[in-house]
């Protein structure tokens, strides 16, 4: 599998997780699905609702904001796809506690943000069994 991303979206992601440091930013990423290849076509900024002294190392969706993302993607003919959110100031990889609240299928984009500005992505999915992430080639242009 494989992710693809304009470059106009990829710097809406950015910039929406520069503007969340020094806390975890997040949101959904909505597009279309063809063959080996998830095409992102839009995105959903999320407010990160973790408790204050989580939301650095921590995003927390709310269940609204799933349903309004549902809604969202199929006003669009377009399907809710993954995940993008921030790791300030370390590796875009994901964690434990990513990999306990994933789902399979999804795409997970996560960016790397050190002291305020982009540091690198990768995109990452579920195995089937939900015991480990498998990075999946990611494509901004």
């Amino acid at each position: 599998m494989a992710l693809y991303l304009p470059e106009d979206i990829y710097k809406q992601v950015t910039g929406n997780l520069i503007d969340a440091y020094p806390n975890e930013g997040a949101g959904f990423l909505i597009g279309k699905v063809r063959d080996e290849q998830r095409d992102v076509c839009m995105i959903l900024a999320l407010h990160n609702e973790s408790e204050t002294n989580e939301a650095r190392n921590r995003y927390k969706i709310k269940a609204n904001a799933y349903v309004e993302a549902e809604s969202t993607a199929e006003k669009h003919d377009l399907d809710l796809i993954g995940v993008f959110h921030s790791h300030p100031d370390h590796p875009a990889k994901p964690s434990e506690y990513d990999r306990e609240f994933a789902l399979p299928w999804w795409s997970y984009l996560i960016v790397s943000v050190y002291k305020n500005k982009v540091d690198h992505a990768t995109s990452w999915v579920l195995s089937d069994n939900r015991d480990h992430f498998i990075e999946e080639l990611l494509n901004i242009e």
